[in-house]
């Protein structure tokens, strides 16, 4: 199948990979639009992964106050660089976050810092308990089937920066 230029074009939309990597991706499946996203995706998850590790000290802190004032979340999010804070999808990626942390309320941010006193008082497994009380386990409110540490890879695939959650808080009337 020939590869379009319209075709080329969605995809970059939709993964915001560079265009010769979606004119190759697109050739190398035929133009199966699916898997060519399926194949970009795991190459940028790749390149998360080797991103982790370098210092994120810029960012932003996002709130998300649900309606009737009652409940509000807030979640300091940081990246590399001031640039990357200022743009939409770092700011919209801020914003689910803050969303998230008001719908699911978590306790903690990562696994590590879960006292293993406390996992053993719950009474349920590890796993479980994670997935219920830490952030980065816990499976996204808008949609399940990710969890809130695949979202912040594929915004560090997408925006070419390490992102990490420094930390949350969530306050809600008579609780």
């Amino acid at each position: 199948m020939a590869v379009t230029t319209g075709m080329v074009k969605e995809l970059r939309e939709r993964t915001g990979a560079g265009i010769k990597e979606c004119k190759d991706t697109l050739t190398q499946t035929d133009g199966d639009m699916d898997q060519a996203i399926a194949i970009l995706r795991e190459k940028g998850l790749a390149r998360a992964d080797k991103k982790q590790s370098r210092v994120a000290n810029e960012g932003r802190v996002a709130i998300y106050e649900h309606p009737g004032s009652k409940l509000v979340a807030i979640v300091e999010v940081n990246c590399e660089t001031d640039f990357v804070a200022r743009t939409d999808d770092f700011i919209s990626l801020s914003r689910e976050l803050a969303l998230h942390v008001a719908a699911a309320n978590p306790r903690y941010v990562t696994v590590d810092e879960v006292p293993a006193a406390e996992i053993e008082e719950s009474g349920t497994a590890a796993e479980k308990f994670y997935e219920e009380h830490v952030l980065l386990a816990q499976p996204f409110v808008k949609n399940p089937s990710v969890t809130i540490q695949e979202k912040i890879k594929e915004g560090i695939a997408k925006l070419g920066e390490n992102i990490v959650v420094r930390r949350f808080a969530r306050f809600e009337v008579g609780s």
